[in-house]
């Protein structure tokens, strides 16, 4: 049976020195899935101006629905000034408010979700009152809820990662955000495996996806600790290269490939991305099988 994905949050403009180009950790997400044969769908907002036109007709071109993309009247579409450093990692800022800080719940969103078989949801996202409303009310109908932390400063803080903690099934974060985590909630763990083991308990989590940047990532499930050394490519910029593994351990677990499989495709697809400009490169469900070296 078809497996169906919704996936909530950022849709925007990152404004890179060369020029624009269509992200947003949320879209990202909805679109790698897309590209892997998973059915997508994206709730969102932009603007009611040029910049939200061009985002609706990038979906479009993708082949890419945008049933659930909100028209916002009062706030302008996302842009993201991107930063990269001499070792092509980025940092970013984000504009408040915009268009995607006032998602609206409605009949359709809701159904949506309850018919699907897992909710991708982030905390940059619940920053504003109105999309974090929206997005706590949609987690009450997920089935499989998909939390993916994406710590942005300073958007973020103690009671709203517990919150949002408490409801995740699958938890994504990244070796930055660890840290953070292991301060703020006062983990006594000395090794990623102790952290994450201690992070499950504490939060029933099923499943915690560890990213580690060129040194790859792990994965806690049932316990176990399965790692990965990752990919080593030439980075043109880290740019939606999580958003990229995410998507694809989603695609993997969801059609039932092993652990180790689904984790080895991770890492691929997330170098691939990352040996890409941009977000969002060109690739379709054969890139499991492509050779990186």
């Amino acid at each position: 049976m078809q497996n169906k994905v919704i996936t909530i949050g950022e849709i925007l403009w990152d404004v890179f020195p060369e020029g624009k180009k269509a992200g947003g950790s949320s879209m990202n997400v909805a679109l790698n899935l897309h590209k892997q044969g998973i059915e997508s769908n994206f709730i969102s907002a932009v603007g009611d101006d040029d910049n939200g036109r061009e985002l609706q007709q990038f979906l479009t071109a993708s082949h890419f629905p945008t049933t659930f993309i909100q028209v916002n009247t009062e706030f302008p579409t996302s842009t993201v000034v991107v930063q990269l450093d001499e070792n092509h990692q980025a940092t970013y800022t984000i504009k408040q408010p915009v268009a995607w800080d006032d998602i609206k719940l409605n009949p359709e969103n809701i159904e949506a979700v309850a018919q699907s078989d897992a909710l991708v949801y982030c905390s940059l996202t619940c920053r504003e009152e109105g999309s974090r409303k929206t997005i706590f009310k949609l987690l009450e109908q997920a089935k499989l809820k998909i939390f993916d932390i994406n710590l942005r400063a300073p958007f973020y803080g103690k009671d709203l990662i517990d919150t949002l903690l408490k409801h995740a099934n699958i938890l994504k974060i990244n070796e930055d955000e660890i840290v953070w985590v292991k301060d703020t909630f006062a983990l006594t763990g000395n090794t990623d495996e102790q952290l994450l083991k201690q992070l499950a308990v504490q939060y029933n989590i099923d499943i915690i996806l560890l990213t580690l940047g060129d040194k790859g990532a792990c994965v806690l499930k049932d316990g176990k600790l399965y790692q990965h050394n990752g990919y080593k490519v030439q980075v043109a910029d880290t740019v939606g290269a999580g958003d990229a593994f995410l998507a694809t351990f989603i695609a993997c677990h969801l059609q039932g490939y092993p652990v180790e499989t689904t984790l080895d495709n991770a890492c691929k697809v997330g170098a691939f991305v990352a040996s890409q400009p941009g977000a969002n490169p060109e690739y379709n469900k054969k890139i499991y099988h492509m050779s990186l070296e």
